[in-house]
Parts: C-alpha cells; structure tokens; sequence
C-alpha cells in the first residue's frame, strides 16, 4: 500500500544534520597550507626528482591533501574522511618529526645531519620548519583538540606501516638505479647502502618499522583513552564515529 505524502518522514528526520565545524576548517585549511608552502619552496629551491624523493615530501603531500579535504569537509557538512587515513597520515608525521629532530638533527644519534640542517637559511629555512616542526605539530594538535575519540582500530597499527615499507623499497631501488656519484643517491643516512651494507639497512628498517608500529599503537590507545574534545551535546556523531570530525 502506498504511503500517503503527509506521512512522508524527511530525511532529516532520520539523520541528524551535521553542523558546519569553521574552527575545524580553518586550523585544517592553515595546516595543509603550511605543509603545501613548504613544498613549494622545496621544489623552487631543489631538484624536484631529488625533492620527491624524500619519506619528508611524501608525507607532507600526504598531510596537505587529508587535511585539506578534512578542511572542506568540516566546512561543508560532509562526513569524516576514514579514520585509517587520517590516522596514518598522524603517524607518518609524527614519525617525519620525531625522526628529524631526534635522529638527523641529533649529534648523539649516530646518523645525524645536523652540520648540513645548521647551513640552511633564508627560504630553504622556513621550508625546514614548516615540513619538520609546524606541520607534525599541527596534524597531533588536530587530532587531540578537534578529532572526537574512539575511531582507531588497533588492526590500524598492523596496517600503517605499509605506507614507509613501500617507501623502503622505493629508496633502495632508486639507489640502486643511480650511479655511486650520484648526490642524494640514499635520501637518509639510516638507508645507505654504500655505509652500511644491505644487511645493516635492512637492520635499520626493521627497526624504524616496529618503531611506526608501536608508536601507532600508541595512538589507537590514546585515541580510545582520551576525553571528547567538546561536551557530547555538540558533538555531531556517536564516539565510534569514523574519521576526523
């Protein structure tokens, strides 16, 4: 039988509307920027082949498009994007800057930089800053003040670190591929060959990968621990909400 039209339920109704979120917006839209702006310079600056070499370029691309659609998203009503991206775009630039300011920048770490990072200046500085320090802390800003709580699955630490092992396999076969006078033939210390042999590289990335993954476990049960961002009556889904809110 056919429902009459006065008896017609409106969907909105059924599915509460999602309010636009412009605080969220705007931090999202000024961290992509940051991100974006580094690039840039980058790429005026460099050798782009030898720019988008970098784990650095790749996951600050990463951050520039997940929180720039998480921007236009909260802006426009939409829902969340998955929260195995957005997640794995925290641990990848949680893990650019940790590994940046407590390995290359580190005289104590054995596979430090820091005589080339203390050369930098003028542009080529910001972009340092921007890609190395300001984004990673934006993006774990982003997720402790303005993600709500109890999106992360703990399988989601099993499956972040695919993302730098295909980053591994990239950098040994590009190394392969250049000659050995080639500049920034290895784009990190930690993964070069020609010092320290296959086998100790190998060394090196079994240990940065369980690194990624204990650190990515380290999110899921800070994600599943902490406290909603706002008082539930202005929140705009349930706790087990998918994704960046």
């Amino acid at each position: 039988m056919l429902t009459p039209p006065s008896a017609a339920v409106p969907a909105s109704a059924v599915i509460p509307p999602v309010d636009r979120r412009p605080w969220a917006a705007a931090f999202r839209a000024l961290i992509a920027a940051s991100a974006a702006t580094g690039l840039v310079i980058e790429v005026a600056y460099g050798n782009v082949l030898v720019v988008l070499s970098f784990f650095t370029i790749w996951t600050n691309i990463l951050v520039a498009v997940v929180l720039g659609l998480g921007a236009v998203r909260a802006w426009t009503r939409r829902p969340p994007l998955p929260a195995l991206w957005t997640g794995g775009t925290l641990l990848c630039i949680a893990v650019v800057g940790l590994v940046f300011h407590l390995v290359l920048d580190n005289e104590a770490s054995g596979f430090d930089i820091a005589d080339q990072i203390d050369r930098l200046t003028g542009a080529k500085a910001v972009a340092n800053q921007l890609l190395h320090t300001v984004t990673p802390i934006g993006t774990a800003l982003d997720f402790l003040l303005l993600t709500a709580p109890g999106a992360l699955r703990w399988r989601h630490a099993a499956q972040w670190p695919a993302a730098p092992g295909l980053y591994f396999a990239f950098a040994l076969v590009r190394g392969a591929l250049l000659s050995p006078d080639a500049p920034t033939r290895y784009t990190y210390p930690f993964l070069d060959v020609t010092v320290h042999g296959y086998g100790g590289v190998l060394v090196n990335a079994v240990v940065l990968g369980a690194a990624f993954y204990v650190l990515g476990l380290a999110i899921v049960g800070l994600d599943r621990i902490r406290p909603a961002p706002r008082p539930r009556g202005y929140r705009i889904s349930s706790e087990r909400a998918r994704g960046l809110k």
